[in-house]
């Protein structure tokens, strides 16, 4: 799983922290899910958007398919870079990028999250093939990467 990342990725950094890992100090592979998401709200929020709209218009997006390629392993108290990429947008699908890299360069972590928009009702989901006007400009933001280092 390599994939081609055209674009400027949106970055943060972390520390595995005691609640990332088992009684080995070693990282729990299921944590990477957790820096995954922040990493995509952490985006919307430096290109403009607060996750919390969403939510006020009734918008989620939720995960419908994830992949990560695990590379090498993390150990408590290590600091990481997490560059992520939103993908352009296929079909109803929007794919995320991301990696996870220690601060020595090696690449620990390869994920693809595809995820959808949907908008809640009283009683069910509904998918949204069609992006409202104004968060496409947001999706357009988040696709070329961020302005400035």
């Amino acid at each position: 799983m390599t994939f081609n990342t055209p674009v400027r990725p949106w970055r943060i950094h972390k520390r595995v922290l005691p609640q990332h890992t088992d009684y080995a100090g070693v990282m729990w592979h299921g944590a990477y899910v957790q820096w995954l998401e922040e990493a995509r709200v952490e985006a919307l929020k430096a290109a403009g958007c607060r996750y919390s709209e969403f939510e006020e218009r009734r918008l989620e997006m939720p995960v419908v398919g994830l992949e990560i390629k695990y590379f090498k392993t993390l150990f408590h108290g290590e600091e990481v870079v997490i560059d992520s990429w939103a993908m352009s947008r296929k079909g109803i699908r929007w794919p995320w990028i991301s990696k996870v890299y220690r601060s020595n360069g090696d690449l620990i972590i390869e994920a693809k999250v595809d995820l959808v928009l949907v908008r809640l009702s009283d009683t069910k989901r509904n998918l949204l093939r069609e992006t409202p006007e104004d968060l496409l400009a947001v999706f357009s933001s988040l696709h070329q990467g961020p302005i400035d280092d």
